[in-house]
């Protein structure tokens, strides 16, 4: 069994390295491999992003990092996960998801929308072999939303009724102390406003 998730992420990447080889597209030599949060990430909530490639200009120490989503559990789609993000490394990320992208992605497997692509029929028995080889793979799924305080103060609006003037301010104020006057001496109420 793997020590770590790193450690077996590493080895599926040197595992894949002959596939990418045989098609035309070798991987670089130094890919560094992550569970963490990509930089936009379903913690978010405004994206779905589950694999993130950078390129190895971003690193100070010149290598290429991917950071793979740790809600991501089954070995099969993290390493459909990977595999895209290899392929991001394999043609250089400032490809995108078309031209050399596309016809790198086809050939190693994966199917679907080049932005969320799946393993195909080929490359899930590929992976399922693969991590049967490399063992379990070292990690939970993490729900980023379970656990998290959600916010439970809003701040309502009060507005004067003379000049419109808008304020915000907690129910618990309102309730405990009561609108504020407003700079122009009129009266202010909860919502309202011209």
């Amino acid at each position: 069994m793997m020590p770590n998730r790193e450690t077996w992420l590493g080895a599926l990447v040197d595992a894949l390295r002959p596939t990418f080889a045989s098609i035309g597209y070798p991987l670089p030599e130094r890919i560094r491999v992550s569970c963490g949060w990509p930089s936009r990430s379903a913690l978010s909530g405004k994206s779905k992003r589950i694999g993130e490639a950078w390129s190895h200009r971003c690193s100070a120490d010149g290598a290429h990092e991917t950071f793979l989503s740790p809600v991501l559990a089954d070995p099969i789609d993290i390493g459909a996960v990977l595999v895209h993000e290899l392929v991001h490394h394999a043609v250089g990320v400032e490809c995108g998801h078309k031209g050399k992208f596309r016809t790198c992605a086809v050939a190693v497997g994966l199917a679907g929308p080049m932005r969320a692509t799946s393993a195909g029929e080929a490359l899930r028995g590929r992976l399922h072999a693969l991590a049967e080889g490399l063992g379990p793979y070292p990690h939970a799924a993490l729900n980023g939303g379970e656990g998290r305080k959600k916010q439970s103060t809003r701040m309502l609006k009060v507005t004067c009724a003379d000049c419109g003037c808008i304020a915000r301010m907690t129910r618990q104020w309102l309730v405990d102390v009561g609108a504020p006057t407003c700079g122009c001496g009129g009266t202010m109420a909860e919502g309202g406003g011209k």
